[in-house]
């Protein structure tokens, strides 16, 4: 898998680029460990997963799909744009608590309960700052993953920063982000929660047209965000998430398989 993996990113790659091959390769030789497949490591599908379907929990602000296995989303998209990134009327209330919609039972605050993990959100309460309700909805226990302390506080805070950055410089941006689930480090509390090695995040743009992808080991990440970037292909490969399967196939073959830097960095 990993070998599939640099494959792609090398492959996706646009001529824009400027750096070097050979740093990405170091940094996934180092931090994107081989997959297992193990009784902590059991993934609800074996093929790629349609993300529209019948399985779809929808909030006001986000939507996702929900593991009952790994106790939090397979995925969760959301939606940004320049005014909801640059609206900061509502502040965080730490309102954390199980999810209503989720009938088999979200994830506890029990099961973080002096784990060593931060409750992570997918869908950032940063990004809800617009709406009281949508600020509200980002604390159910459904939008967490267990995040490394150093990790949720660091890169993964950097990446939010940077998806609002080209919200506005963009005017809007497709998000799907989550853990990947069948790479796991351990499981968490009274229901078992998973903490998965990886985390994912694709973004698509669609003023430019071009897509981005990452995938990033949950610990303390030095290097920048840089070092992570990958095209969407292969995040989809890492997770069995067919993204963005709703735009025309070529279009959608386009973005997945190529992006272009300079864009974003």
């Amino acid at each position: 898998m990993i070998c599939l993996i640099f494959f792609i990113i090398n492959s996706g790659r646009s001529d824009t680029l400027n750096h070097s091959e050979s740093n990405n390769t170091q940094v996934y030789k180092s931090e994107v460990s081989e997959k297992k497949n193990n009784d902590l490591t059991n993934h609800p599908n074996n093929s790629s997963q349609n993300i529209y379907d019948e399985n779809i929990i929808r909030h006001r602000h986000y939507s996702f799909v929900y593991s009952e296995i790994h106790e939090q989303p397979l995925w969760v998209k959301y939606v940004n744009t320049k005014q909801s990134v640059s609206s900061k009327n509502f502040k965080r209330k730490n309102n954390f608590r199980t999810d209503p919609l989720v009938k088999t039972n979200s994830a506890s605050l029990e099961d973080y309960k002096k784990s060593g993990y931060d409750r992570g959100h997918l869908c950032p309460a940063g990004d809800m700052a617009f709406s009281e309700i949508a600020m509200s909805e980002s604390f159910f226990m459904s939008n967490m993953s267990p995040q490394h302390p150093s990790f949720n506080r660091g890169i993964w805070k950097k990446l939010e920063s940077k998806v609002r950055e080209w919200s506005n410089k963009y005017d809007s941006t497709i998000i799907y982000c989550g853990g990947v689930l069948d790479s796991l480090i351990t499981t968490i509390g009274p229901n078992n929660v998973s903490v998965p090695k990886l985390y994912y995040k694709v973004i698509y743009c669609p003023k430019i047209e071009n897509g981005i992808g990452f995938i990033l080991p949950n610990k303390k990440c030095d290097n920048s965000l840089e070092n992570y970037v990958v095209n969407i292909d292969s995040v989809e490969s890492i997770t069995h998430i067919n993204f963005y399967n709703n735009l025309p196939l070529n279009f959608q073959e386009n973005i997945e398989k190529n992006y272009t830097l300079n864009l974003w960095f």
